[in-house]
């Protein structure tokens, strides 16, 4: 009996110092760290970041010293942190994310390469949680890791491949950080190399920079404005707020529009607008029933609501523009003079289609722009950039009035 307890107590013990080992044994010859980065980092790129967390986990379990994967692993943390509406949940993945990222960073420190990749996912993990001075502590990993550039292998890059990945995110930071002029000269420093891999998302993220720029020619832009202006897809509660804020659409139309007897006021107040961050500025875009922007009826609950986390498409601030010019000049022809056309002047679009008009309004005063095609899009979502410069547009059409 004492010999079997010997045996067992000794046979615990070697399972407890084996769990305890650094590595695990691979079980195939794709079974190891880099291929596992690689794929979470891919995973990532397809909007799958908690599919990513798996693969850097078992990246980590074959190699805990593995530098990339561990900072992969805070990459995923920082992208919930920016995901989470709860502060307190979004403050702990934030300290996640760090943590993970400095663990990262003492584990790279015999490896060049590994510790580029690591500074330039940091300049990433800072971006996303956006944490008081995360931009000067990217610009910080973007300088030491610009240092250590010429030192780099590109082919020990299994993920960024080059190192313009280094120009790309610092010019994402500067864009998400509403610094648009920093961005543009980052972005164009990737434009300026022979074309890699980072070349064509540099070029659509400089396109959308200069269009900020552009509308910030003549115009300096609020706070909340900057914030709508980075987002990759604005919805229709930001599509209000800039209305108002940024247009002063209820001062512009109190003059122009006809009040009988009273002031006027929305009809009712849609249920999820209530306590909604732009509450006021929905209620004042109802009050003058733009369209484009009125409730909508939600078979779910039967009422009419406002929808403010909804998309706003390409199609839909084309009525809210058209509205706004046929309020603004009291011209009512405007809402039909392309009515009736037997053919349609875009691939994408049908004269037949009830939008059709208002793209043809808004394109002809050029709020809106066409494609090299001549497609509209009408489907796609807005992004901040092109909702900022169709509104910038259409205040400078309404200073002549």
């Amino acid at each position: 009996m004492k010999k079997n307890l010997i045996f067992i107590t000794g046979l615990l013990l070697i399972l407890v110092l084996a769990g305890c080992g650094k590595k695990v044994a691979p079980q195939s010859i794709e079974d190891n760290p880099a291929h596992h980065y690689l794929t979470g980092m891919e995973l990532i790129d397809q909007g799958m970041p908690d599919k990513a967390f798996v693969r850097f986990e078992r990246a980590v379990a074959l190699d805990d010293e593995y530098a990339p994967a561990i900072a992969g692993k805070a990459l995923v943390y920082a992208m919930r942190a920016e995901a989470e509406s709860d502060e307190q949940y979004s403050a702990a993945d934030s300290e996640r994310a760090i943590d993970q990222f400095d663990k990262a960073v003492r584990e790279a420190r015999r490896d060049r390469s590994q510790k580029f990749s690591v500074y330039v996912t940091g300049i990433r993990v800072y971006t996303h949680i956006a944490t008081r001075g995360w931009l000067q502590r990217a610009e910080d990993l973007a300088a030491d890791a610009r240092l250590m550039s010429k030192e780099v292998k590109e082919e020990e890059l299994p993920y960024y491949r080059n190192i313009e990945a280094l120009n790309y995110f610092l010019g994402l930071a500067y864009f998400k950080g509403g610094e648009f002029r920093k961005a543009e000269d980052s972005l164009g420093l990737v434009l300026a190399s022979a074309p890699g891999k980072w070349h064509d998302k540099a070029n659509a993220l400089y396109n959308r920079a200069q269009k900020i720029l552009r509308a910030m020619s003549n115009y300096t832009l609020t706070d909340v404005a900057k914030k709508i202006a980075v987002k990759d897809e604005v919805v229709r509660a930001d599509v209000a707020a800039l209305l108002v804020d940024e247009l002063h659409l209820d001062r512009l139309f109190a003059g122009r529009i006809p009040v009988p007897n009273q002031k006027l006021k929305a009809d009712f107040v849609p249920a999820d607008v209530v306590h909604h961050m732009f509450e006021p500025e929905i209620m004042t875009v109802l009050k003058w029933h733009v369209r484009g922007l009125q409730p909508q009826y939600d078979q779910k609950t039967r009422a009419e609501l406002f929808f403010p986390d909804k998309p706003m498409t390409r199609k839909e601030l084309a009525l809210v523009l058209e509205d706004v010019l046929i309020k603004l000049t009291g011209d009512e022809s405007m809402s039909s003079i392309h009515l009736g056309q037997s053919r349609s002047l875009y691939p994408d679009v049908k004269s037949t289609d009830a939008y059709y008009n208002a793209v043809v309004n808004v394109v002809n005063r050029n709020l809106m722009e066409t494609g090299l095609s001549g497609a509209f899009r009408p489907d796609d979502k807005m992004d901040g950039a092109d909702l900022i410069l169709s509104l910038m547009r259409l205040r400078n059409i309404m200073n002549v009035y």
